[in-house]
């Protein structure tokens, strides 16, 4: 796939698929990056991740809280925060209304 394409795509959905994955329990962000790219999303760097989620922690839809590591450094955890759950809810909602008639589109202009 092209990876200017792809990137772009990322940058519409990212914050939606970090919330998701959220809504499943706390976490850190490499262990964000792995999940992320196990579901097939490919490959996400730090340079990217990150800044998403300051971003998300910024406006409250994530909380942050370091943690001592038992065998390496500390990791910062990442926690949902109730506007979290409702941006998800609402954003979640939205996309999927969204990429509804898109996949439509596409799957009858690929199946031609």
């Amino acid at each position: 796939m092209d990876s200017d394409r792809r990137g772009q795509w990322l940058r519409g959905v990212l914050d939606i698929c970090v919330l998701a994955l959220l809504s499943k329990g706390e976490s850190y962000g490499y262990q964000l990056a792995q999940a992320l790219d196990a579901a097939g999303v490919g490959p996400i760097q730090g340079g990217t991740l990150y800044p998403v989620l300051l971003r998300l922690q910024k406006t409250g839809l994530v909380t942050a809280q370091w943690r001592e590591g038992s065998a390496g450094p500390a990791r910062k955890y990442y926690r949902l925060t109730d506007d979290g759950h409702a941006a998800l809810r609402a954003g979640g909602s939205a996309w999927l209304t969204f990429v509804q008639p898109v996949n439509d589109i596409v799957t009858k202009g690929v199946t031609r």
